[in-house]
């Protein structure tokens, strides 16, 4: 690698080469999308953006870029496509920056210096031809100046598109980038269909959609093939869709679509512009842990036979249970009560065993080994209701104001002593936050003000209430 800056080659033509107006422009557009909220606990992984000239697409990339932004990553991969100098392969830029008419945007040379690192990958490490206008990645860097300054990048090239070259690439970063290091996003430089009229490129480009938001990589380059869907960076697209993969995407979104015609009027032969965001998203990833129907009515059946087996001295096994989230390690809590008293409970805080077999062994002790009751006979079990809580992961807190009693429950420890209260105790109480850390400081055999103590610490967590009480 060397110390030579690429030229803006399309300034004046593509976009302004006045840095005023290009920045008006690009602050113009960023201004007039509407984002979808990010929480801090998603994690934005990759976005497809547009690279026609600024015109065309700006604001569409506007919004992939503004949405960038907020996820606020270390540094990123800029993948496009060579249109007009094609090469086997793929290429790192081996410069150090890229200029625009605002300045100079730098390239990553440790992140490069990790892509190029991995032998196996069919990477080169040298430049483009200096003097051809390549529009795939120059158009991406005013926004990333703009709207996410002070990062820097790696710009790779892909000069063949077919799924040996994308899945190399893909296998370069997804080795090279260890994400709780840094956080790196992935940027993929595409239009979409090119001068098709514009009903029919609307229907193509939602079928080309469909495939990203469904993560069918290898659906859309079939499509491709077959001329049903179009995108001039599907390679780049393939590549951010399978390293997003690897890092736990569960979510797609995708923030804009339009295509030419909607800029101009003219309808007659459009090219279509989408920003696409790839995200692995915490309420996603809590809808993905949710159980059917038919799933929580088998843990309610699990929990009935696991305490009617030990009644009659058999032995009982969840392991046949069907359902894949049913094996999955979750914590859970068996709640058995008689005519609305409670009778027992007992369960897993951590996930330690499969939910099947947290649900089995934490009814059978609620039933039998609760201290606080003597054991359950034949005639009880007859009339008795089970309420099962399966617990998600706990969430230590920096500050009560994020504790919602009824929402959530609580699990306070200090040296040798814990305690636990379930979310439905907090709501059946109608407690506020307040009493709630008291009486969970009350359950671990604490004072009730211990919660105050800078030793003591406090995790909250949320459940999903099955059986009676949900």
């Amino acid at each position: 690698m060397d110390d030579h800056i690429r030229k803006a080659l399309l300034a004046g033509s593509w976009y302004p080469a006045s840095s005023r107006e290009l920045q008006r422009r690009i602050e113009e557009y960023a201004g007039s999308v509407s984002m979808p909220a990010l929480s801090e606990k998603d994690d934005l992984l990759a976005v497809i953006t547009p690279h026609a000239g600024l015109s065309y697409s700006g604001r569409v990339a506007a919004a992939a870029w503004t949405f960038a932004a907020r996820a606020a990553p270390d540094a990123i991969i800029l993948i496009g496509i060579s249109h007009r100098q094609p090469f086997r392969g793929a290429t790192v830029y081996g410069g150090a920056g890229y200029e625009s008419p605002l300045g100079v945007l730098p390239v990553d040379r440790e992140l490069a210096g990790l892509l190029l690192d991995r032998g196996d990958v069919d990477l080169i490490s040298r430049g483009f031809d200096e003097r051809n206008p390549e529009n795939s990645i120059e158009l991406q860097v005013p926004f990333i100046q703009i709207l996410l300054p002070g990062l820097s990048f790696v710009p790779v090239t892909v000069g063949s598109q077919d799924p040996r070259v994308c899945d190399a690439v893909a296998s370069a970063i997804i080795a090279s980038v260890k994400r709780e290091n840094r956080k790196v996003l992935v940027a993929a430089s595409s239009d979409f269909s090119h001068f098709h009229r514009y009903d029919g490129a609307v229907k193509m480009d939602l079928a080309t959609l469909d495939f990203i938001k469904k993560m069918d990589a290898p659906g859309l380059h079939d499509a491709i093939e077959r001329g049903a869907s179009e995108a001039c960076g599907y390679g780049p697209i393939r590549i951010a869709m399978t390293v997003a993969e690897a890092w736990g995407c569960n979510s797609v979104q995708v923030l804009q679509y339009e295509n030419s015609g909607d800029v101009t009027g003219d309808r007659s032969g459009v090219v279509g512009y989408a920003a696409v965001a790839l995200m692995k998203s915490a309420e996603q990833e809590l809808k993905n842990r949710e159980l059917s129907e038919d799933e929580e009515n088998e843990l309610i059946n699990i929990a009935r036979e696991s305490i009617g087996h030990a009644l009659a001295g058999r032995k009982f096994s969840a392991n046949q249970a069907m359902g894949e989230r049913l094996r999955e390690p979750r914590g859970a809590f068996v709640t058995l009560k008689q005519r609305g008293t409670l009778r027992g409970c007992i369960g897993y805080i951590h996930p330690v065993k499969p939910l099947c077999k947290t649900v089995a062994d934490a009814a059978r002790a609620a039933a039998f080994d609760d201290p606080r009751f003597a054991s359950l006979t034949p005639e009880e079990f007859e009339n008795m209701d089970i309420e099962i809580s399966v617990l998600e992961p706990l969430r230590k807190i920096s500050t009560i104001d994020e504790i919602e009693p009824g929402r959530h429950g609580l699990y306070i420890t200090r040296g040798s002593r814990s305690g636990l209260l379930l979310p439905q105790v907090a709501r059946d109480h109608r407690w506020d936050t307040i009493t709630f850390l008291e009486e969970t400081c009350i359950k671990a055999g604490l004072p009730p003000d211990s919660w105050r103590d800078s030793d003591t610490e406090i995790y909250l967590f949320c459940a999903r209430v099955i059986g009676k009480g949900r």
